[in-house]
């Protein structure tokens, strides 16, 4: 598939499943093949057929709640997107492609689409494995998550030295968690043609309207824990984006999506019903001002929120 016909949204399946990292833990969900089959349905429809996974999310789970529908797809018509988690690495010779392999069993294909470095673990370690599956076809472009420019840098000249090379970056950024732009690291993804896949754009859904101090996040669930303290701080920017939204009659949600797609990176939504396949379709048609992005990220800046998750190491 032509990374130029890419949708200009990827879509998460974090949630989808269950288990260990999985739905029911991080965001208080249990979905199933039989409440996602519309969202994939839906989104497929619309031609959003970028889909995001993990052997982590649920420990094979999620791959194999969203293999059940893409393996009823021709496999040229959907773009699959997982990852190999060095912390969960097995201890055998090529653990990246015992990973891989076993990726391509749960969706009954022979590549993967993109296959990313989930946490970078140890850069001299882990990107050399990658090679050989490239040029064995298994996989098609290769995404490293979590990595800070140096580390970037670095599996850049281990991969290119074999002619191979970076397709994407998947870092955590958002309003509130621009670490990754004050890096550089957008800069460097502009320059070298790499595409930069944002996740986590709605902080867990703290920007998507839905929850202030007065409506916390579901009590007891991870991202409750994380934000709910958090949310007589955000509500002020939360209130700078519902204004914005107003205007083009669009949710906060759908403004904070439109910002990403505007600071040109490929937000990773996550999918769970049906409408909202579709509010994600309608933020794509969105343009931002200058003076609304200004607006945004100073409003962002000025609530001194840091959102960086445990798992993640500070990118400046």
């Amino acid at each position: 598939m032509d990374m130029e016909k890419l949708p200009s949204i990827a879509l998460g399946t974090w949630s989808w499943g269950a288990g260990f990292a999985g739905g029911d833990q991080v965001f208080g969900n249990n979905l199933g093949v039989e409440e996602l089959k519309p969202v994939f349905d839906e989104a497929m429809a619309n031609g959003l057929n970028l889909w995001d996974s993990a052997v982590v999310y649920g420990m094979g789970a999620s791959e194999t709640v969203l293999s059940t529908f893409t393996k009823n797809c021709k496999r040229e018509d959907v773009f699959i997107s997982t990852k190999f988690t060095p912390q969960i690495a097995g201890d055998t010779e090529n653990p990246v492609a015992d990973m891989l392999a076993g990726s391509l069993e749960r969706f009954a294909t022979d590549y993967i689409d993109i296959y990313w470095i989930h946490n970078p673990a140890d850069v001299e370690k882990w990107t050399p494995y990658l090679i050989p599956l490239v040029k064995s076809g298994k996989v098609k472009r290769i995404g490293v998550s979590n990595h800070n420019l140096a580390q970037i840098k670095r599996a850049e000249e281990i991969l290119s030295e074999e002619g191979v090379h970076i397709s994407a970056v998947q870092n955590h950024y958002s309003l509130l968690y621009r670490s990754s732009e004050k890096a550089g690291i957008l800069d460097y993804c502009k320059e070298n043609g790499i595409d930069f896949w944002s996740y986590m754009v709605l902080e867990q859904g703290a920007l998507s309207g839905k929850y202030d101090t007065v409506h916390p996040l579901p009590a007891g669930s991870q991202r409750g824990e994380t934000y709910n303290p958090l949310l007589p701080q955000i509500e002020k920017l939360v209130a700078v984006i519902r204004t914005v939204g107003d205007k083009y009659d669009i949710t906060p949600a759908q403004v904070a999506l439109a910002w990403a797609i505007a600071k040109g990176t490929t937000p990773i939504i996550g999918v769970t019903k049906p409408s909202q396949v579709q509010d994600a379709l309608q933020a794509t048609k969105v343009t931002l001002t200058a003076d609304e992005m200004k607006a945004l990220e100073e409003t962002a800046e000025s609530t001194g929120v840091d959102t960086r998750g445990s798992w993640e190491m500070p990118m400046v």
